[in-house]
């Protein structure tokens, strides 16, 4: 079986409201957006959802008159697909390249810095 296609950025948006509220739908994914995006129309939502189902990056629950959208996929398995994809691309199939640039670019917090930290001298990384 094949893998879904990679999200778009307007799809990977859906993608994480889904992964915060659970299985929900159109219309609670849509009360969602509008914290972050109060421009969304509801309309908008309902097509973006119809239209990442028929990609296969969303599944529909159609037994309620009101149809519940889901991830097709856990939310790790999609991160780890699109930092693959990352690090060829930007990276040069480099993952300590991407490390690097995260935490000398400010994207890692003290707080996080001391995890990883604790981690590699440990070594006890997760694979």
């Amino acid at each position: 079986m094949n893998s879904p296609p990679k999200p778009t950025p307007a799809e990977l948006e859906m993608l994480r409201l889904l992964y915060e509220l659970g299985p929900a739908t159109a219309k609670q994914v849509h009360a969602a957006a509008l914290a972050a995006r109060p421009e969304l129309t509801y309309a908008n939502v309902l097509r973006q959802l119809q239209v990442m189902h028929g990609k296969g990056i969303v599944t529909r629950d159609e037994s309620a008159r009101a149809h519940v959208y889901a991830p097709a996929q856990e939310q790790a398995s999609i991160q780890t697909s699109l930092l693959k994809d990352l690090i060829q691309k930007a990276f040069a199939g480099s993952g300590k390249a991407l490390v690097l640039a995260a935490l000398r670019g400010g994207h890692v917090t003290a707080r996080e810095r001391a995890e990883i930290s604790a981690l590699l001298g440990e070594d006890r990384l997760p694979d």
